[in-house]
């Protein structure tokens, strides 16, 4: 099994785990404690250790004391899903829903000011340079879904968050996400 799988089917299980345990005490807990790792480094804060180690595969570890690209992948995905579960009944992960979709999903405002807003939110995501920035651009991005009632498919966003790291796949990720929020169904106009 590759890596990228081995991040996307670590962060499904975790996915589904917090959905099942969304209402317990124990998983309003660990999502209560990822929002609080936005931001951070994988592995800055002890109390998360848990909600992202558990269980990881042993592929996924960094070596020297820093997060892997895959800690990262699953780490930022994680701590976005728990910020854009808060408050909601049903659970925001949707299989099939890229990022761009998700962004244009939000287009469908109807002023132009709100699309702009969406736009100035969506291109600094495309275009991070670090995992950092990616996740601090990510947060404004998922909060803006949040609000508006979009889910996204948050296993493959640990993917594309995985591949957005390395510098031949990265060009691949972004367009992707171009597309997918450009893409329009015939007889649909955007």
């Amino acid at each position: 099994m590759s890596k990228i799988d081995d991040v996307r089917n670590y962060t499904y299980r975790q996915i589904q785990f917090l959905i099942r345990q969304k209402e317990t005490s124990v998983g309003k807990a660990m999502l209560a404690n990822l929002r609080r790792g936005i931001g951070k480094t994988p592995g800055e804060l002890p109390e998360l250790w848990g909600a992202f180690l558990n269980e990881m595969p042993s592929e996924l570890y960094g070596n020297s004391g820093m997060p892997s690209e895959g800690g990262w992948a699953v780490y930022i995905a994680l701590t976005l899903f728990a910020l854009h579960q808060q408050g909601n009944a049903e659970p925001v992960h949707c299989e099939k829903v890229s990022l761009g979709t998700a962004a244009a999903r939000l287009m469908n405002e109807k002023t132009e000011e709100e699309r702009g807003r969406i736009l100035r939110r969506f291109g600094p995501v495309v275009t991070a340079k670090s995992m950092q920035e990616l996740s601090h651009h990510l947060r404004g991005l998922i909060q803006l879904c949040k609000a508006k009632g979009v889910r996204l498919d948050y296993v493959q966003l640990a993917g594309d968050i995985y591949r957005f790291q390395f510098l031949e796949s990265r060009k691949e990720v972004q367009l992707s996400w171009g597309q997918d929020f450009y893409y329009v169904e015939k007889g649909e106009k955007q």
